[in-house]
C-alpha cells in the first residue's frame, strides 16, 4: 500500500550544484510546516551531488532521491519533478536557492487553502551572492495584493521592459491540477513566466507581504548562460505569440506591435555598438522578421518610441500626484 499522498511536493530540479544543496535541503526541512515531500532529481551532476542527498534520505524518509539515465536539460528534468509530484499543491525549490523563514511553505499553504480561486501564491524575495549573503529584496508588486490573473498578465506585457514582475520558480507555489499541461519545452529562458502566464488564466496571483525564499545569483546558473546566447528573443518571440494578441491584454494594437519589434531593435542597437555579436543578433532578427520589413519598420519604431516615453512620463507623474 503506497503513502497517503503529502500536501505539498516541494521539487528541486538540479544539476551540478552539490555545494549548495545542503542550505537548500535543510531550509525545507526545517518548516514548521510538516505534510510535504521533497522531491531531488539529478539530472546526471558530474560533482558529488548524489553522495549529499543520499545523507538526507537516510535521515528524512520525505526527502526522495532519483537520479535521471541520461541529461534531459533543464525543461524536461522539471517537467519529471512535476509529473512525479504527488502533493495537491507544488512548490519548485531549485539546488542553489532557500527558502526564507520557517514559515514559508505554511503561509503558502493558507493562502491557497483559503481562497480557490488563487492560482499562484509568490512572495517578494531575497536576492544572495554565491557565498549566501542577501545582498537586497526584491519585489514589483504590493505586498499583499490579490491581483486577476489576466490583469497581472497585461500589466507584464505591456510594459516596455517586458518584467516577470512573478519571479523565479523558487518564489511560488501553484495548484498541480492547473499545472498539468506542463513547461512548455518550446521555451528555454521564460519558461517559468509562460508557465505562470498559463496559470494566471485560470485564477488569481496571490503576493505576499515578505520575501519567503532566497535567489542566489552567480555565474553558473542557466539563466547567465542563456542571456549570454540571447535565447530570451526567440522566448520573448513565442510568448508574444502566444499572449500578448489575447483581448485581454489592455493595450493597443499598435502598441503589442511596437513591443514586439522594440525587443528585435533594442539587440539591433547593441550590434551595432559592438557590445553583442552582429551574426547572432541577424539570426535573431530573422526569427521574426525578414530583413526588408525589419527596416521597413524603423522610422515608424522612431515617431512611436519617443510618444510612448511621453506617454510614461505623464503616468508617472499622474501617479505621483495620486499620493
Amino acid at each position: 500500500m503506497s503513502a497517503a499522498a503529502p500536501r505539498v511536493s516541494v521539487c528541486m530540479p538540479t544539476y551540478n550544484y552539490a555545494r549548495y544543496l545542503p542550505e537548500a535541503i535543510e531550509s525545507v526541512l526545517a518548516q514548521d510546516f510538516t505534510d510535504f515531500e521533497l522531491l531531488i532529481i539529478d539530472d546526471c551532476s558530474n560533482d558529488d551531488t548524489g553522495e549529499v542527498v543520499r545523507r538526507y534520505c537516510a535521515a528524512d524518509p520525505r526527502v526522495v532521491f532519483s537520479v535521471n539515465q541520461r541529461n534531459l536539460g533543464m525543461v524536461d528534468n522539471w517537467n519529471l519533478c512535476l509529473d512525479r509530484a504527488r502533493g495537491e499543491y507544488v512548490k519548485f525549490l531549485f539546488g542553489d536557492d532557500s527558502l526564507a523563514g520557517r514559515d514559508a511553505l505554511g503561509r503558502m499553504v493558507a493562502v491557497l487553502d483559503a481562497r480557490p480561486g488563487i492560482s499562484l501564491v509568490g512572495s517578494p524575495r531575497n536576492i544572495m551572492d554565491d557565498g549566501s549573503r542577501v545582498v537586497k529584496s526584491l519585489s514589483y508588486l504590493p505586498a499583499g495584493e490579490v491581483i486577476p490573473g489576466t490583469a497581472l498578465i497585461s500589466r507584464c506585457l505591456c510594459d516596455q521592459r517586458n518584467q516577470n514582475l512573478i519571479g523565479e520558480p523558487s518564489v511560488v507555489m501553484f495548484r498541480k491540477n492547473q499545472a498539468g499541461r506542463g513547461f512548455n519545452p518550446r521555451y528555454r529562458q521564460l519558461v517559468d513566466l509562460e508557465m505562470w502566464f498559463h496559470l494566471l488564466e485560470q485564477g488569481d496571483y496571490a503576493h505576499l507581504e515578505r520575501p519567503y525564499s532566497s535567489f542566489r545569483i552567480h555565474v553558473e546558473q542557466q539563466t547567465a548562460k542563456n542571456i549570454l546566447s540571447l535565447a530570451y528573443i526567440n522566448d520573448l518571440s513565442h510568448l508574444f505569440d502566444d499572449y500578448l494578441f489575447n483581448d485581454y491584454v489592455r493595450c493597443s494594437g499598435l502598441h503589442k506591435r511596437f513591443l514586439v519589434y522594440n525587443q528585435f531593435y533594442k539587440i539591433w542597437k547593441k550590434a551595432r555598438q559592438n557590445r553583442i555579436d552582429r551574426d547572432l543578433v541577424r539570426q535573431k532578427i530573422a526569427f521574426r522578421y525578414r530583413p526588408w520589413e525589419f527596416y521597413l519598420l524603423f522610422p515608424f519604431y522612431k515617431l512611436y518610441n519617443p510618444f510612448q516615453k511621453l506617454v510614461n512620463l505623464i503616468k508617472k507623474a499622474v501617479a505621483l500626484s495620486r499620493k
